[in-house]
């Protein structure tokens, strides 16, 4: 059932923030194209709440450990007809926003994906993400009510009550990693959250499935997706990419929760 709107506010952004006071502003600055700003802040102890304060009144404060009922939660505060979901590290380069704008004037579709430009410190990497390590694209500009998320810690799963429009053109750029060892800590993380959904989910271990999900995802992201074109870093993507499953698996029957 699509939500109710404002006829006023025709594009909501809506941001989720756990402790972010490094890139917020920078993302938030960007953003000034749309009607109505929603920052939702997940148990931040930072200065989080003092730099949204300058860029909007629309602000949440509370506990979500589940991702996807947090990233819900940011969408039922939403009161525009549009929504365009971005995190902290991402900007909206001026090019994009005025796509966005022409877009929800004129699609008769219901959500449209973003391209995305990955930054690696000040390097871009365009080559060779996905298979849960990175996004290449993300449904990010949608009519409200059309998505829900799923209730998984990482990566939700997505529920459309709409039709997909042509992806948009321009690029979001996405500072996702300063370095290789915040690689590393990434997937630790990912793999961490991954494996309580497991345990919850009643999931089978199986090693061989998961070796298997190793190669096939390396290969996916380094020669399907070009990866090999990013050199180091694209056969690190690759790499991580693969582990992800069979770590969050291990984590899951080898570890306590």
């Amino acid at each position: 059932m699509i939500r109710k709107f404002d006829e006023n506010i025709r594009l909501s952004v809506v941001l989720c923030v756990h402790n972010e006071e490094a890139q917020l502003g920078a993302c938030l600055s960007t953003l000034k194209f749309s009607n109505e700003i929603v920052v939702l802040l997940d148990q931040c102890t930072d200065r989080s709440r003092d730099i949204a304060e300058r860029f909007t009144d629309n602000i949440v404060e509370g506990e979500w450990p589940i991702e996807g009922a947090r990233r819900n939660r940011a969408l039922e505060l939403a009161r525009g007809e549009w929504i365009l979901e971005v995190d902290a590290d991402e900007r909206v380069p001026e090019n994009l926003a005025l796509e966005i704008l022409e877009v929800i004037e004129k699609s008769n579709f219901d959500w449209h994906e973003i391209p995305v430009d990955n930054y690696i410190g000040k390097k871009l990497v365009r080559w060779g993400w996905g298979a849960s390590f990175g996004k290449a694209a993300y449904p990010g500009l949608f009519r409200n009510g059309v998505k829900t998320w799923g209730m998984e810690r990482v990566h939700p799963s997505l529920q459309w009550s709409g039709q997909k429009g042509p992806m948009l053109s321009n690029r979001l750029d996405h500072y996702v990693d300063r370095n290789i060892s915040d690689m590393i800590r990434r997937l630790d993380n990912y793999s961490t959250r991954r494996a309580q959904d497991l345990r919850e989910g009643g999931t089978k271990f199986c090693f061989r499935k998961n070796l298997r999900r190793l190669f096939s995802r390396f290969f996916k992201c380094y020669i399907v997706r070009k990866g090999y074109r990013e050199g180091g870093y694209g056969f690190l993507i690759a790499t991580f990419a693969g582990l992800y499953p069979i770590i969050s698996h291990l984590k899951a029957f080898l570890e306590e929760e």
